[in-house]
């Protein structure tokens, strides 16, 4: 949107992709959309990595020139945009809300961490705050109804939401990571571990590994993740001290 400055100066304010329009006013007729072009790159990284989505790569198999794509979307991040957002629409907002915060979040939060892991390159994408369109938006809105029963202010909310979001993606880059671990390298990792609190030298990490042997054998990566979760939420939305 173009503004005026003091002395007739007319600048552009910044706007994101979901503010401009699919296609300008003029020149010829589009012949794709940004469904199409969003549709190929999240094959592409689907199938090669974030790594592999480039405008030129998506103009390729879309069978135009790259800089017809333009017509469409701005430049890259646009299509980063674009791409994080339609697949969000995988994760089902749609179930019902129990009226309990912290069970009804772990609940989402499980169902964000199963599209993480089916597009794991959206682990790649660069984080940023407000990177949301309208199905963004529709995920954010169900989150802050979801703590609605803990009356805790709006700030509050969007930051445990952000906490949330950000643990999730931690958890499943490790949970990814692990599956694609050597099995050797993981042994010698445990042995060392198992070493280093025999020494005597760390009896608090020695007595925390001996506890957590006495309670139960390696759980299986969900539960541990929603125990994790479930753990975490609770701390967030307790009420904190008044002042």
């Amino acid at each position: 949107m173009a503004t005026e400055e003091a002395g007739g100066r007319v600048t552009q304010e910044p706007v994101t992709v979901w503010g401009r329009p699919e296609r300008g006013a003029r020149g010829p007729a589009a012949a794709h959309s940004r469904a199409e072009l969003t549709a190929v790159a999240v094959e592409l990284a689907d199938r090669e990595g974030l790594s592999a989505v480039t405008m030129r790569q998506v103009a390729k198999a879309l069978g135009t020139g790259q800089a017809s794509l333009y017509r469409y979307v701005s430049g890259f991040e646009d299509l980063l945009d674009l791409m994080s957002d339609a697949v969000t629409a995988e994760v089902a907002l749609d179930v019902p809300l129990e009226d309990d915060p912290v069970e009804d979040l772990v609940a989402l939060a499980v169902r964000t961490k199963a599209v993480q892991l089916r597009h794991p390159w959206l682990l790649d994408i660069p984080p940023e705050p407000l990177r949301l369109g309208p199905r963004g938006l529709d995920y954010l809105e169900y989150a802050l109804r979801a703590m609605a029963p803990a009356r805790l202010p709006g700030r509050t909310r969007m930051e445990a939401v952000a906490l949330m979001n950000a643990l999730v993606a931690q958890l499943a880059r490790a949970e990814l990571q692990a599956g694609r671990a050597h099995t050797h390298r993981q042994a010698a990792q445990a042995a060392y571990l198992s070493e280093a609190a025999a020494q005597g030298q760390r009896p608090a990490l020695a007595a925390a590994m001996a506890d957590h042997a006495e309670a139960s054998p390696a759980e299986e990566p969900q539960a541990l993740f929603e125990r994790t979760m479930r753990r975490v939420l609770t701390g967030l939305l307790s009420p904190g001290p008044s002042r």
